[in-house]
């Protein structure tokens, strides 16, 4: 039986972008200091109210109606997000129910920004288990509400300033705060027409011995309760970060999960039209295509205007490429990322 395909894409991102030079109005930044570590620009930000589930939902309206299908023919969601609505239930099904079709199960997952890999091989073991004929496969952070300020207003042209303590706050976290921003990715997902079509395979790794290089320290369950005013004012709500530890992680693991991944279904890297990375820092994905000798017109970034949102970082690339016709069917694919956990992986795909 042929893998699963993409046979509709779409992409949703809140608001008006959000520049380096808007941020430097609430910390110690700059866009020469943010962009020259980073490779981004710019970012979107959820505004106060608005849930993964409900850019989830704008996304997964636009690949539907992309893939030319009614959203009554999705029998099976899988989304995954690192913040979602509530910490629990989760988004799946809220987003399934904004997308008028309650009753279709919906099935959450926790790769953050390795969803991708994930998600996929999920996607395909559901169809072909014969659990599922349409899959939609949806990413969506919403990451505004772990940004170290408060003062949204003069970050987005307000008069004002931020007091001392608001500033040296934002300014302690802002290695994590310039890369992330937000957003939704969404594919419509169902078996290839033709054997050698589709999802070739995948293969993704998990080892939480590192799961403190990126993660959120408070308001977990471990604790009685579960989230004191004390950690609100120890800042253990906000994501801790070792990016040194994280980039290093990135570029070795990375690199060797990709040339496994091809040796084992003997495709060369010369045989691979695309290779679509999760856009965490274009730093990373610079050292990998490095690693891997790949000419730099095979591994597209965007990561300039959006930032890093996670899971949906790959989903609203892909989108973009295919909407330009740059993309094509028939064309091999590799998609790969690592996340938080830590949890990484490769999978190929001939559209």
């Amino acid at each position: 039986m042929p893998g699963i395909t993409i046979i509709g894409s779409g992409r949703y991102v809140p608001g008006q972008p959000v520049t380096n030079d808007q941020l430097a109005r609430v910390m110690d930044t700059s866009d020469e200091w943010v962009a020259q570590r980073t490779g981004i620009r710019q970012r979107h930000f959820a505004p106060d109210g608005v849930a993964p589930s409900d850019m989830g939902a704008e996304a997964a309206r636009l690949a539907i109606e992309n893939a030319g299908i009614s959203p009554s023919e999705v029998d099976y969601i899988v989304f995954a997000t690192m913040t979602p609505d509530y910490l629990f239930p989760g988004s799946g099904g809220l987003c399934g129910s904004k997308l008028g079709i309650p009753g279709v199960p919906a099935l959450d997952i926790r790769q953050q920004c390795a969803a991708v890999p994930f998600g996929l091989q999920t996607a395909d073991a559901l169809v072909s288990a014969g659990a599922a004929k349409t899959v939609l496969l949806v990413a969506a952070e919403a990451h505004a509400g772990f940004m170290p300020w408060n003062r949204w207003d003069i970050l987005e042209g307000g008069e004002g300033k931020p007091s001392q303590e608001e500033w040296e706050r934002a300014t302690r976290h802002r290695g994590l705060a310039v890369i992330f921003g937000d957003g939704a990715g969404a594919w419509v997902l169902r078996a290839a027409e033709q054997a050698g079509q589709g999802y070739i395979g995948g293969l993704i790794r998990s080892d939480g011995r590192h799961a403190d290089q990126i993660f959120i320290e408070g308001c977990g369950f471990r604790r009685r309760p579960f989230c004191t005013p004390e950690m609100i004012e120890r800042e253990e709500h906000i994501p801790q970060m070792h990016g040194r530890e994280l980039f290093k992680h990135a570029v070795t693991k990375l690199p060797a999960v990709i040339r496994e991944l091809c040796q084992k279904h003997g495709v060369s890297l010369d045989d691979i039209d695309w290779f679509i990375a999760h856009q965490a820092n274009d730093r990373i994905n610079s050292a990998v295509r490095e690693a891997l000798n790949l000419p730099p017109e095979k591994v597209p970034s965007n990561i300039a205007r959006y930032g890093n949102t996670s899971g949906a970082t790959i989903p609203i690339l892909t989108d973009e490429l295919l909407r330009e016709g740059k993309l094509k069917r028939g064309q091999l694919v590799c998609f790969f990322a690592l996340g938080a956990g830590l949890h990484w992986g490769a999978v190929l795909m001939r559209l």
